[in-house]
């Protein structure tokens, strides 16, 4: 079973990010587009790992407190393209607890540095050149409430995400 734990928006958020991604479809930028029901953020990485009720102990135990995020920024990873998020202490300390308790329960992730972003189009490319028009970008903010332990499963369509259990 793959795993990952994410912070799931509200419909705010999830609309902003949609129509966002439909004005660059309409300024010519292709590549695969994150789904609006798959758009999220990822906190830690897990993979193939069996014990999702282990994984949620080990969420129970990183002590979360709601805090607020905001959207703010693009970039890209290679042919990645994204949208960030503002600074944010209270969600990097969060983040920071929470691959502690993974690491203390023995439960493997991917330990690279964490860099709070949201993945918009994969294999991004732009039908007029190089350079991907950006002429505003989205705004959103809303309340984390609770985080979310996520299974990722392959569909004929692309992948897709379930909720399996949270904590709040």
């Amino acid at each position: 079973m793959r795993l990952f734990i994410a912070i799931q928006f509200d419909p705010s958020i999830i609309d902003s990010l949609s129509e966002f991604q439909d004005e660059l479809r309409e300024e010519g930028v292709t590549g695969n587009f994150t789904s609006k029901e798959n758009l999220h953020l990822t906190l830690s990485f897990i993979g193939d790992y069996n014990d999702p009720d282990a994984v949620l102990d080990a969420m129970e135990e990183s002590n979360f407190r709601p805090f607020d995020i905001s959207l703010d920024g693009v970039g890209h990873f290679g042919d990645l393209f994204w949208i960030g998020l503002a600074d944010n202490p209270a969600l990097h300390a969060y983040v920071k607890r929470l691959r502690h308790c993974l690491a203390d329960a023995g439960i493997p992730f991917d330990k690279k540095r964490f860099s709070p972003h949201i993945t918009l189009v994969r294999k991004i490319g732009y039908k007029y050149g190089d350079e991907i028009p950006v002429y505003h970008v989205p705004k959103g903010k809303m309340r984390v409430e609770s985080i979310s332990l996520m299974r990722s499963d392959r569909g004929k369509h692309g992948m897709i995400y379930t909720e399996i259990g949270a904590i709040e």
